[in-house]
């Protein structure tokens, strides 16, 4: 992507106009800036469909992706909680991007070029959420989509050339616009692997066929943790999704046990003959994670990277590094004062699969 340029910025203030202000005053927009990725405040929602107006009309870029969000990413600092906007502006090629929406369809014709990666934002109310991410995977020749779903109090938004709900929205790129990506775990398996002999819907009853619940409170008392209501909190579920072992997987939330019949329940639906670990959410096993994520991304950068966007589980954060900027400081650490955005989600997305407790950073190249 020889020539473009890119430009962010960020604000927390306790009502938009001031943050939007703050924002434009320090952003140099670079000329021909045609794209622009916005995260937001959920404090902002109820004034989503002026802050949007304002910002196309003060920045005269018209087409915009982005979300709201409990908390935001910028450049130099992140906040949960704290109302604030962050923005990333950018002059990509001609021709070179397509937003997408339930109103305006990611189609493909004869005489376009075909989208290769795309970055996407969903609603996590949404019905079959982990369906719709990985059929839009199936729409970019890569199969690679990077993104976040959007989190808030009360109304979940997403920006999409305009405001809406619902569904899955974002940009997709052609191979002419150079990426780099990476997902970061906030987990470390145990050594144990299962496979699931008994499940029905979320439901699991048997692992390996000794009883679930078994199995669990046994992998939990390595850790010290006797108490499962308390462990559900720092031992998970994780499954190793197709075509990997234990390199790659998703981390499933226990939301029920059952001790008389022996059964665990997650959040995800599972069935017999799937693969299952139990993995220990940490801030050491985070912070390693993470650093290995940057080294192998920066050993691996065919180029410098110009900017980025950073999607965190808003289960990370201060409650895993102690600092919500925690994050930010180690991806400039590594990577230099690039501009950066992006927003703590409710759910994050990675190549055609829907993660959580993860952070997915993605770098214009």
């Amino acid at each position: 992507m020889s020539g473009a340029a890119f430009a962010g910025a960020c604000a927390f203030e306790p009502v938009w106009e001031r943050a939007l202000g703050e924002c434009m005053d320090g952003i140099a927009l670079p000329a021909g800036a045609n794209l622009g990725f916005l995260y937001f405040s959920d404090r902002y929602a109820d004034e989503a469909e002026n802050l949007f107006a304002a910002v196309r009309e003060e920045s005269g870029i018209e087409h915009w992706v982005g979300s709201v969000g409990l908390g935001v990413i910028g450049s130099g600092e992140a906040h949960i909680g704290r109302p604030g906007m962050s923005m990333l502006v950018g002059c990509f090629p001609d021709d070179s991007f397509r937003v997408f929406s339930g109103r305006a369809p990611l189609r493909t014709g004869k005489d376009d070029e075909e989208p290769y990666f795309a970055v996407v934002h969903g609603d996590p109310h949404t019905e079959d959420m982990s369906g719709l991410v990985a059929d839009m995977s199936s729409k970019v020749s890569s199969g690679f989509i990077t993104g976040g779903l959007s989190s808030a109090r009360r109304t979940t938004l997403q920006i999409a050339d305009g405001v809406l709900s619902g569904g899955i929205s974002g940009v997709a790129f052609t191979e002419s616009v150079s990426i780099a990506t990476r997902l970061t775990q906030s987990c470390e398996p145990f050594a144990d692997r299962f496979e699931i002999s008994e499940a029905e819907g979320n439901i699991i009853g048997r692992l390996d066929g000794r009883l679930a619940l078994d199995c669990y409170r046994e992998t939990a008392a390595r850790c010290g943790m006797h108490d499962l209501r308390q462990a559900a909190s720092v031992v998970l579920v994780g499954l190793p999704t197709r075509g990997s072992d234990s390199a790659d997987y998703i981390v499933r939330s226990v939301v029920g046990i059952d001790p008389r019949n022996g059964l665990l329940a997650i959040n995800e639906p599972v069935h017999t003959g799937q693969g299952l670990m139990f993995v220990h959410r940490s801030t050491l096993a985070a912070q390693r994670d993470m650093q290995r994520m940057l080294a192998e991304l920066v050993d691996n950068l065919p180029a410098p990277p110009r900017a980025g966007l950073y999607f965190s589980c808003t289960g990370r954060g201060g409650a895993m590094f102690g600092e919500d900027s925690s994050e930010v400081g180690m991806i400039r650490a590594k990577l230099g004062e690039i501009p950066l955005a992006g927003f703590f989600a409710n759910g994050e997305i990675s190549h055609d699969r829907l993660y959580g407790y993860t952070g997915v950073l993605t770098l214009f190249l």
